[in-house]
């Protein structure tokens, strides 16, 4: 009746949840992509992105992941274990983070981006 030991039966119990909902339901992250000319598209084994480089990207998907695009610019990444689902999305959208003067980047979806003002030229 320790509180360490409290503390690691919640732990478990938390863990155990997650396990039940991945396998019962799964977990899905979407993607979007804000920017002129960018886009994914999803293939069997890998993820080739067109995100502002002179080549497309081949990012290869890992073990109990997937990926599906339902338009260019969105990356739906779905499976049963959230820590790799949401590590997976982190890694998309750590190459292109969106920016807060033009507004591109990669963005989870919903997410907020606070816009800031340009330079001014005071004549």
């Amino acid at each position: 009746d320790e509180s360490s030991i409290r503390a690691y039966n919640g732990m478990h119990r938390a863990l155990l949840s997650t396990m039940v909902l991945g396998v019962t339901t799964g977990y899905s992250q979407t993607l979007e992509i804000q920017g002129v000319g960018w886009n994914a598209q999803a293939q069997p084994k890998k993820l080739v992105r067109n995100i502002g480089c002179c080549h497309p990207v081949d990012l290869p998907l890992p073990a109990g992941v997937a990926a599906a695009t339902p338009n260019p610019t969105t990356i739906t990444i779905s499976g049963i274990d959230k820590q790799a689902v949401g590590e997976f999305a982190a890694v998309i959208r750590s190459v292109r983070p969106p920016e807060p003067y033009n507004g591109k980047g990669i963005r989870y979806q919903g997410e907020y981006v606070r816009r800031k003002a340009g330079k001014s030229f005071g004549s």
